[in-house]
């Protein structure tokens, strides 16, 4: 080759020789550092497309951790079809309505209530605001509260003045904003159930796809720290959400014999509220409020004594075990995790923060006393 290219060169001129096969430009450790910042930023840009749907499915995920053995014991029962189609459909179906119900019930109730409240503004501007009886029926200073209502709203003009402060306008502002809220919220839940069904369809593909990524960038113990993660999220549930929705029944029936106005969305509301640490003693105290106004101290005092004895008896000896005791993780580590999580995530945090938690104290046993098998 050198020989042609020395016959064909003009005289005079320099031969150029052939340089051979191309050297490589790159080392394979700027290769490596060039993947790593091409995945991050990719992983960055992907996270801020989807940052309006991450919470979604966040839930997601969270209700297919938490439902997966229940969704186990329905798919050994019931074969798969043909397209994995069914059993996922019906899966997702169901967690609608769980959540869907209890808020139609609460909107039917609402409208019911309405009328209600237009009924007693319209009393209001034209007779005054009457006193409530508990006003009466205080230890000392009774008769001064009750003179104190009848001079401020006891008449039709300082009751219509009170209402008319209200300014419509802001009102309208407010209504406006709720509905584009309700909008928002409601997307959110559509996709997180559209994302469910997935989770529900593809679960072996995502559980294998899940612990081999944990492998490959971890090892062992990342896998081992994804399945504690997993434990915290069951944990969580079972202490949290069981034991709320056990508290808002036993606390629904009290409110029921005490005479409480709407004692089922005030159960429903006390078991909302007892997921959240300390969140049971509000929905109690409303409803001992509630029926101290009307005169009932009694009833209102079997209230808060009842309240109190299911909150000690839940928060003290059934949650530390149902969530300390899958978790391996001390009572203390998950609260703070709860009220962390709440306070960072809102109520999305009532599973991540406990979640974060377990993954830290794993890591935190792993690091001061070597690899320690969690069962």
């Amino acid at each position: 080759m050198d020989l042609v290219r020395r016959d064909m060169a003009e005289p005079g001129l320099p031969v150029e020789r052939d340089p051979g096969p191309a050297a490589p430009t790159e080392s394979p450790r700027a290769q490596g550092a060039a993947r790593i910042a091409l995945v991050m930023a990719l992983t960055a840009l992907g996270l801020w497309i989807l940052r309006e749907f991450l919470p979604a499915l966040a839930w997601a995920v969270v209700l297919a951790i938490a439902l997966g053995p229940l969704y186990d014991r329905a798919e050994r029962r019931l074969p798969r079809d043909r397209h994995n189609l069914l059993l996922p459909g019906l899966a997702t179906l169901l967690v609608a309505l769980v959540f869907l119900a209890p808020l139609v019930v609460l909107a039917v109730q609402a409208a019911r209530e309405a009328h209600d409240v237009i009924a007693f503004t319209r009393t209001a501007q034209r007779e005054g605001i009457p006193a409530p009886d508990v006003l009466a029926h205080l230890p000392f200073g009774a008769a001064q509260a009750q003179a104190w209502w009848t001079d401020t709203l006891g008449h039709p003009e300082a009751a219509s003045d009170l209402l008319h402060r209200f300014d419509t306008g802001r009102a309208a502002g407010l209504s406006r904003n709720l509905g584009r809220e309700v909008v928002h919220r409601a997307v959110l839940f559509g996709f997180s159930l559209v994302a469910l069904f997935f989770l529900f369809r593809d679960r072996d593909v995502v559980r294998r796809q899940a612990l081999t990524a944990c492998n490959r960038l971890f090892g062992p113990r990342g896998e081992r720290v994804g399945r504690q993660m997993v434990a915290s999220v069951h944990g969580t549930v079972d202490g949290l959400v069981l034991v709320g929705l056990g508290e808002g029944v036993l606390l629904g029936l009290v409110y029921y014999f005490a005479g409480v106005p709407h004692p089922v969305l005030f159960g429903a509301f006390t078991a909302v509220a007892a997921m959240i640490p300390f969140g049971a003693p509000v929905a109690f105290g409303l409803a001992a409020l509630l029926v101290l106004a009307q005169g009932q101290t009694v009833a209102a005092l079997v209230i808060v004594g009842a309240g109190l004895v299911v909150t000690f008896v839940a928060d003290h000896f059934v949650r530390p075990v149902l969530i300390g005791g899958t978790t391996k993780l001390p009572f203390l580590w998950v609260l703070l995790g709860i009220l962390g999580g709440v306070e960072s995530f809102g109520l999305l945090g009532l599973f991540v923060g406990p979640a974060v938690m377990a993954a830290l104290v794993l890591l935190w046993r792993d690091f001061t006393n070597g690899p320690e098998r969690v069962g």
